[in-house]
């Protein structure tokens, strides 16, 4: 069981380091972002303020770098000491959190994938044209950073299944369960 444990700690530091790599990334890929285009005699400049799904986006980006940061200390702190966590408050908290950064995160790359479709394809019964036609170097370098939270996301996922296995495993079986009434 020391050795499952250990290489369970071992993959939550590293999904950790990675959430935190890979948000970092995507928020420095889409706040830098920015294409100017001349139309007629008016510059118009492409930025990611103009689209409020990419700005919930990097707002959910910011929140998972930090919180994996500082998860990923309480691992290697937790790894440094030799100790397992015990605590089911803390281990709540950890459940708790991990999962709401889960469900921020799949819901920030679900508005910001539908806005993305229709910058890249429009919308022709709306008649909004393709955006992407007109700012390609602004939609590429967006979907690179997209394609980095959507694997930041998917290891948040990962996070959260592993956060619920070490929390209700604190609530193991110490009663025969066959005797029990429920």
């Amino acid at each position: 069981m020391k050795l499952i444990d250990g290489r369970l700690r071992l993959t939550e530091l590293l999904l950790r380091i990675s959430i935190s790599v890979l948000s970092l990334l995507a928020l420095i890929l889409i706040v830098t972002d920015s294409e100017v285009k001349l139309i007629f005699t008016i510059k118009k400049a492409a930025k990611y303020t103009d689209m409020k799904s990419v700005v919930f986006l990097v707002v959910a980006n910011g929140i998972a770098t930090v919180y994996s940061l500082l998860q990923s200390v309480r691992c290697v702190v937790g790894k440094m000491k030799g100790t397992v966590l015990f605590s089911k408050p803390l281990a709540w908290t950890i459940f708790s959190g991990d999962q709401a950064l889960a469900y921020l995160s799949v819901a920030a790359i679900a508005t910001t994938a539908e806005s993305g479709m229709i910058a890249r394809e429009g919308e022709e019964d709306l008649q909004w044209i393709k955006v992407c036609n007109m700012y390609g170097k602004f939609c590429n370098r967006m979907t690179v950073g997209v394609a980095s939270a959507l694997f930041a996301s998917i290891a948040m996922v990962f996070i959260s299944c592993i956060s619920a296995f070490s929390l209700f495993r604190l609530y193991g079986a110490t009663k025969d369960r066959r005797t029990s009434p429920w």
